[in-house]
């Protein structure tokens, strides 16, 4: 497993991946590394598409992923992926999408273990009245991706 930090607007990133595909992309509070290693072969195109999601020049992955979950974690980490950058859903139109509407707290609580951020995106998921809900990363960083992807920055979400 290779490590790399990436410093980015919003804090740094921990990018964790193997020869399987990505693994991780999480938010760290420190990161003594950052930016200053270089940066592993298998994390490089990771890397790449992420400065290039950064710099506001993709809005689309395209990478090999590996999260580990249980089959249900990757259904719903597989359905967020299908999430339009610039759009958002809720965890009920989630559920109805898994097949049972009944599965709303499951599906949340699945996207709150999602372990690669931004990439699979469990940032555009929001509450059913159009309200922020909880992020791993943090609210704050939840906003800021949110009106980044929004087709007109110029207007606050929330």
């Amino acid at each position: 497993m290779q490590t790399y930090y990436l410093k980015t607007e919003i804090g740094s990133l921990e990018i964790k991946g193997d020869h399987d595909g990505l693994k991780s992309v999480l938010f760290v509070n420190t990161a003594d590394e950052i930016d200053k290693n270089e940066i592993p072969e298998v994390l490089k195109e990771p890397v790449n598409q992420l400065k290039d999601y950064f710099n506001g020049k993709r809005t689309r992955f395209t990478l090999k992923l590996s999260p580990e979950g249980t089959d249900f974690q990757r259904r719903v980490w597989k359905q967020l992926q299908e999430i339009p950058y610039g759009k958002t859903t809720n965890y009920q139109q989630m559920a109805n999408k898994l097949g049972d509407p009944k599965v709303i707290r499951a599906a949340a609580s699945a996207n709150g273990k999602n372990p690669i951020s931004i990439i699979i995106p469990c940032h555009r998921v929001i509450g059913s009245d159009g309200s922020l809900t909880g992020y791993a990363g943090g609210l704050h960083r939840k906003k800021w991706l949110l009106e980044f992807e929004s087709p007109s920055p110029q207007q606050s979400l929330f």
